[in-house]
């Protein structure tokens, strides 16, 4: 989401202070939403959108991202599961050799 705030304000042509205004909230705000240290409400989402241009599903859009970036996402979140997976066959194979 935050990839793709920040690129369309790029395709507009404004800054995160002109986006903070349209929206009505502050400057840093805007930017620890752009950093990924906020997530907006529903509500500020929709105005976000709205101040964009653009529908609010868009701002969750994986169309924007390049495709090295999907891949490495893609690859951690498949390691996450892999070794989830692996903890938990640990633990149900632990769980059996205790009751042989």
């Amino acid at each position: 989401m935050a990839h793709n705030i920040k690129e369309r304000r790029r395709i507009l042509g404004i800054t995160q202070a002109q986006l903070a205004e349209r929206v009505g909230t502050s400057t840093h705000y805007i930017g620890q939403i752009e950093l990924e240290n906020k997530f907006p409400t529903p509500e500020m989402l929709e105005r976000i959108a709205s101040a964009l241009e653009i529908d609010s599903p868009e701002l969750f859009s994986m169309d924007a991202y390049p495709a090295e970036t999907i891949r490495q996402f893609q690859e951690v979140v498949l390691a996450d599961v892999e070794a989830a997976v692996t903890n938990v066959i640990s633990s149900r194979l632990a769980d059996i050799q205790k009751m042989v």
